[in-house]
């Protein structure tokens, strides 16, 4: 006798849970605990089981995004978060390299900094937007009028050129 696992979703009107056993008696016949165990089920009713399990595991085809089904989108782990960046600049306008830009966080006074790139480029990840920050830059004895980054603001990207004078 040769037996072989059919998953139960396959077919609605089954009522045990778990895996029902297909026996195949030795001229290659197939036979089951249930009686017309194929005939119970339509093949509307099978393609809709498979169909349901497919979407309820997520995968959805050719990569389309339905909404309520399928992982959550990486954007909901960032809630509250923003990210401060822009461009540190001479007198003249010309990009700065090397300039230290400090952002400070009022409520708990700590600072961060971030030295600019070749191209004055600085960039801070991660910034509570439910916080009052001051922003500013610093090189050579030079420095940046200080900017505020309001909690009120509800830009998730703060964009702020600092130019040094």
């Amino acid at each position: 006798m040769i037996h072989r696992a059919v998953p139960q979703f396959t077919c609605p009107q089954w009522r045990s849970a778990g895996w029902l056993f297909h026996k195949k008696n030795a001229a290659g016949r197939g036979t089951s605990g249930v009686k017309g165990l194929w005939s119970r089920c339509s093949r509307a009713g099978m393609v809709a089981g498979v169909l349901f399990a497919v979407l309820a595991s997520g995968v959805t085809p050719f990569g389309l995004q339905v909404a309520g089904v399928g992982p959550c989108l990486a954007q909901a782990q960032n809630l509250g978060m923003r990210v401060v960046s822009g461009i540190v600049t001479d007198a003249n306008s010309a990009p700065l390299a090397g300039a230290t830009v400090f952002l400070k966080d009022l409520k708990s006074k700590n600072i961060r900094s971030y030295t600019s790139d070749a191209d004055g480029k600085y960039r801070f990840t991660g910034v509570n937007m439910a916080q009052d920050h001051e922003l500013w830059a610093e090189k050579d004895g030079k420095r940046s009028p200080v900017k505020t980054v309001s909690s009120w603001d509800s830009r998730k990207d703060f964009v702020q050129e600092l130019k040094l004078k």
